[in-house]
This record gives structure tokens, sequence and C-alpha cells, in this order.
């Protein structure tokens, strides 16, 4: 990957440490005014704690900033203030990130950034302490206390970037997928007469009559591949979210079925759901070649797995590219058809849920016994989180305040 001239190094996988901001504490604070002996308690509120939140950019395409800021964290609030002034909230921390990056948690995804533009909050930060004034009473009028605010959200999180794309190529070391690539579409990856030319994913857009597909090339996979071998199956996650597999065989492989098998065998190690995605098989540099023996590498193919789609071409010539990209088009229609029928149906189900289920109401009230809890919990003798005033401070004064 290159701008400018200058090399733009791939990094698709990160762990970084988010850390939202923590909630300001509530003010203990009492009214001080002349002509008003008994003001009563005036502390304000602390403010929120920033967010992290990460927005999905086009314009970025690669984690490699995570490795030099492997912290991520948000502004605190600030404390409260007297005069009921609440503090003012933590700044969210907004971080670009590529399309396609997915954000873990103990392995379990927080978010997962899909479109240009996506927002989603990955931390969030810690709610502001009540002041002393929330505390007040009939039976304690003069509180001399007042609540710390909440830590934000922290943990160490794994950044991983899938590509998305339409179709993604899969194959053997020099099957032709780069040649492939750089003819049909404007991608320049690079290309050269021996193996693991393709040492990070490419993408290109072919168009094809008045459409287009969104192609992911990434580097080639050999038997042992899921034992680490060659360049291992690492790049595998950037054909994932692909709708079809284009899987490239050279026909001047010795036996064109072992080398499909090969290739499928490292696709189940590694995800059996990726293993069950619509596929098209493509014999690869064709021309000049007699029929028989294009036709005999396919009969090889087909032994292995009678129910493949078989078909054949040459990038170099440009012979059956409209045909491969047309076939493409129509899986990848096919299969958005059916996602869309998939995601109507949970759909479904979900309003089919909450029917039945009764959704609460939410009121006024809730703040209020919000409020009320905090109060429980502070007779309960839980002073965890309570700051109180200097225990030399005297506020008689403020006994019995006039409200």
């Amino acid at each position: 990957m290159k701008i400018d001239g200058a090399k733009i190094m791939f990094v698709d996988t990160a762990k970084v440490i988010i850390r939202a901001g923590k909630g300001g504490n509530g003010a203990v604070s009492f009214r001080h005014e002349i002509y008003i002996p008994k003001g009563g308690p005036d502390g304000g509120d602390g403010g929120k704690g920033g967010d992290v939140v990460f927005v999905a950019s086009k314009d970025c395409n690669t984690l490699v900033d995570f490795k030099f800021q492997p912290k991520l964290i948000a502004e605190d609030g600030k404390a409260g203030s007297g005069q009921k002034s609440s503090g003012k909230s933590g700044k969210d921390l907004e971080v670009e990130v590529p399309v396609g990056t997915v954000v873990k948690r103990d392995g379990e995804i927080v978010a997962d950034l899909v479109r240009d533009g996506q927002r989603e909050i990955v931390a969030h930060g810690g709610d502001g302490g009540y002041g002393n004034w929330h505390f007040r009473s009939s039976v304690r009028q003069t509180p001399k206390f007042a609540e710390l605010g909440n830590p934000g959200e922290s943990y160490e999180a794994e950044l991983e970037l899938k590509l998305i794309a339409d179709v993604g190529l899969i194959g053997f070391p020099n099957a032709g997928k780069s040649t492939f690539l750089s003819v049909v579409s404007n991608a320049t990856p690079e290309i050269a007469d021996y193996p693991f030319t393709t040492l990070i994913p490419n993408l290109g857009v072919a168009k094809i009559d008045d459409g287009s597909i969104l192609i992911a090339d990434i580097p080639g996979l050999i038997e042992g591949a899921s034992e680490g071998k060659g360049l291992g199956d690492k790049f595998l996650r950037h054909v994932e979210r692909t709708k079809v597999l284009l899987h490239l065989v050279d026909v001047y492989n010795d036996d064109a079925g072992k080398a499909y098998k090969d290739i499928r065998s490292e696709l189940e190690k590694y995800s059996k759901e990726l293993a069950k995605r619509p596929e098209l098989v493509v014999l690869t540099k064709t021309e000049g070649l007699d029929e028989d023996i294009v036709k005999m590498q396919m009969a090889a193919i087909l032994a292995v797995n009678p129910d493949a789609k078989v078909m054949a071409m040459s990038s170099s010539a440009h012979q059956g590219l409209t045909e491969v990209l047309r076939e493409l088009r129509e899986i990848i229609t096919e299969q958005k058809k059916k996602e869309e029928a998939e995601e109507a149906e949970k759909l479904k189900n979900l309003l089919s849920e909450d029917e039945a289920e009764a959704l609460p109401v939410i009121t006024l009230e809730h703040k209020e016994q919000k409020r009320r809890a905090r109060h429980q919990r502070y007779e309960k003798g839980d002073r965890g989180s309570i700051v109180e005033l200097d225990a030399n401070d005297d506020d008689d004064d403020y006994d019995d305040f006039e409200d």
C-alpha cells in the first residue's frame, strides 16, 4: 500500500486500552447570602464523563495508528459547585476507524462498524455524583455530604479489520488472483512470477454491464495454512463478509482436483460457516491450451465436488472475463435476496415477541425513584461513594433551613 510514493504499513489487528471519562464529584455547599441565615444546601451535581466513540471512515484503511497510540482515554467530568451549578460534562473522544472494524471485549463483540459514517459508543462515561442539594429531606435538612462520580467503562479492546466486499478471491499462490483483479478493476496489486507476491489484501471495483462488483484479493493459501505454513490463514478474515467466493485454480496444475480439494480443506479448518459460502470455481491461464485439457481439469474438480460450478478464463488474454463477472453478479443478487428474506423473518419474529410482552412505560417518576434509591443507600450505611463535609466545618446556621 502506497500513498504519494511512501509505503504505509497494513495492520488489521490491534489491542488498545479504552477508558471512558469518570463522572465529576457532587459538591457539598450551602447557600451563603446576606439576610438569608438559613439558606440550606445548594451543592450541584458533577458532570458526566466523556464517552469513547468509534466512527467508521472510508478514508481510513488500516489499524496501524493504534500500534502507536495504544490508549484511548476520554475526558473526565468536572465537579459540581455551589448555587446548584452542575459540573461540565467531559468531552467525548471520537476515534476514526476503517469501515469493517470489529471491536471485541473478552472475546465478545462490542461494535461492528460496517457503514461509512457509522458511530458506535464503545465505552460509556460515568455519571456525575449528586450534590448535597439532592439529599435534603424533612428529617435531614443540612446534608453535609455529596456523591462521588462514577468511573467510566474501562477495558482492553481487541480490534479486527475485516474488509467488506461482494467477492473474495481464494486459491494457491500464483493462481492468477492479482492478475484477474488488475484486469477487471482499477486496483494495482503487485504481480510477479513467484509465489506470495501478494502480502496484503487488495480491493478493486469491477464494472459489469450497468452494475459493479467489489472484489477482495488476499494472499494465497497453501496446504497446511491453518497450521501456520506460508502466510498462514490469518488473512481469511477479509473474505468472511463476502457474499461469494471466487476460487481460482491454475489450469497448469498436475491435478486440478487435488489443488481444489486442498484449498477447500483449509477453508473448512478455518471456518465451517465460510466453507458453506456460495462458490464459483474458475480455471485460469487457459489461453492457447487445448480445449480437451481444460475439460479434463474441469472433470477433475467435479470429481471432488459434483455440485461445483466450474468455468474457465484467461485474464491476460481477456477471455471469459465477462461471463465470469456476470455469473458472479447473478450469485450475489441471489445471495442478497436470501439475506433480505432472512432479515425480514427475524424482524417479524422480534415484532411478535414485542407484542407478546408488554413494553415498559417510562415516566417522569423514574428520576425521583433514582434519587430516593441513593438516599436509601446512604441511610443503610453504604458510604463508599459519598464524600462528606470536613468535620471542622460548622454549619449549625443551616439547621432547619428555609426552602
